[in-house]
């Protein structure tokens, strides 16, 4: 299947829209709809419903295999051209809001700066584009973070070559109002909150999905509210205004009076950090990795769970 047909493909299917694809990808309309049917007539089943533009049975299996398609293509790509260039005195980095703590940024800073590195950038990114940018080149370096047991891989993207060291790692806390009945736990077990309501907040927090794999079979949680941002603080501000609950490292309240962490006993999730790489990147990359870890290394190949 030729990738630029499947990402047209991907497009329509996202925008539920020929016209509004073929603005994403600067082509005609006229172009997309030929190469849908170029797709539908190499693959002889009818992918794309048109009226409203959606996916068939058929098209809606093929788009859970096309972005890992498409990622691994251009991870490829980005691999085999970083082996031409040289250094650009330039810097991109992926961090997750949670992985973007003052002191890490410090230090990514100031080995940054060693390098000479005359355009430093930093992105605040969903796990999975950090993940996805690192693989296919528009970050140098990314900064991962999740909630995770303790022989649990983090959820990330399986690509080659991508590489993961342990930035750091902190036991998670049920974040909660001090008025809240729970607030003077001394511990919290997740199986005995499936009756509370919780904050679902996946681009900050562990996506309740994950929560309710960690309580196994039985109840899952109650969501009472979903937030689709990456701002720490506001996600803060809807657990202390008693929105719900949530799951935090206990570093995220720290100077914070309106909202309590207690302990979360069973299972014992912890929020880890990791920094993430391919293998044979610019040396200032070693340096910041070297850096954010306190100790030189070999970064290890990126342990991977089922992808987000």
């Amino acid at each position: 299947m030729d990738p630029r047909l499947l990402q047209t493909f991907s497009s329509v299917i996202t925008h539920r829209s020929f016209s509004d694809a073929a603005r994403e990808l600067g082509y005609t309309q006229s172009a997309v709809s030929q190469q849908i049917a170029a797709l539908e007539g190499e693959l002889g089943v009818e992918l794309v419903c048109r009226r409203p533009v959606g996916p068939t049975e058929a098209g809606a299996r093929l788009l859970e295999h096309t972005a890992a398609i498409l990622l691994r293509i251009n991870a490829a790509r980005a691999e085999v051209q970083r082996m031409k260039g040289g250094p650009t005195g330039r810097l991109t980095v992926g961090v997750c809001p949670l992985a973007a703590t003052a002191d890490a940024l410090r230090i990514v800073g100031e080995a940054a700066r060693r390098a000479g590195v005359h355009e430093f950038t930093v992105r605040t990114l969903h796990r999975r584009a950090v993940a996805e940018g690192v693989a296919t080149g528009t970050l140098d370096l990314g900064l991962a973070d999740g909630f995770a047991l303790p022989d649990d891989p983090l959820r990330l993207p399986r690509v080659a070559g991508l590489r993961s060291v342990p930035v750091h790692r902190e036991a998670a806390v049920v974040a909660l109002p001090p008025s809240h009945p729970l607030a003077h736990r001394t511990g919290l077990r997740l199986a005995d909150l499936v009756e509370a309501r919780w904050i679902d907040a996946p681009g900050v927090s562990a996506p309740l999905p994950d929560l309710h794999a960690a309580v196994g079979d039985g109840p899952r949680l109650r969501v009472a509210l979903c937030y689709d941002g990456l701002d720490v603080r506001t996600y803060t501000e809807l657990l202390a205004g008693g929105q719900g609950l949530g799951l935090l490292p206990r570093f995220a309240l720290a100077g914070r009076q309106d909202l309590v962490g207690v302990p979360l006993t069973a299972p014992e999730l912890s929020h880890r950090v990791e920094a993430l790489r391919l293998a044979g990147g610019p040396p200032v990359v070693d340096d910041l990795v070297a850096s954010l870890t306190g100790r030189p290394g070999t970064a290890q190949p990126a342990a991977t769970g089922a992808p987000e």
